[in-house]
């Protein structure tokens, strides 16, 4: 049925609770489970605009390495329940915004499905800005579960 299982996580425990349905899907299916991870770096824009108003100087390099390696713990974390339940799993921590990087490796990997948690933005900023599921749900390259994470 499937064979390649993609699964986006924040970390959150709503977000686990995806991450654990791809996880017995994986399991049921015999599919190699992928847990996704996007985080924003730090530009130099941002930078800027932020000295500009009279924050202290960051360290753009060492915030962005401290950002990639929490986003590596994330996705380690949300692999270890699988693990341990013998499922081949494998993990990606990328740059970017969510709903791109999600579409981008079940591109890459050809998967068979993409599962995401159904909860995130709320009100007027998921109107303006468009919410991870609303976006992949439009341009999701293969099945989709929405994991109602409520």
């Amino acid at each position: 049925m499937y064979t390649t299982i993609v699964v986006g996580t924040d970390g959150s425990e709503r977000a686990g609770v995806a991450v654990r349905q791809a996880t017995e899907l994986a399991g049921l299916t015999g599919a190699a489970l992928h847990v996704v991870h996007a985080y924003q770096p730090v530009n130099v824009s941002q930078v800027a605009m932020a000295a500009a108003s009279g924050a202290q100087t960051v360290d753009m390099e060492a915030t962005n390495a401290g950002l990639a390696l929490d986003s590596e713990r994330i996705v380690d974390n949300g692999a270890t329940n699988c693990r341990r339940q013998g499922i081949d799993v494998k993990t990606h921590s990328r740059a970017g915004d969510p709903a791109e990087v999600l579409l981008d490796v079940a591109t890459e990997l050809r998967a068979d499905l993409i599962v995401i948690g159904n909860r995130g933005m709320t009100g007027v900023r998921r109107f303006v800005l468009g919410s991870v599921p609303n976006k992949i749900s439009h341009h999701c390259p293969c099945s989709l579960l929405v994991v109602d994470t409520s």
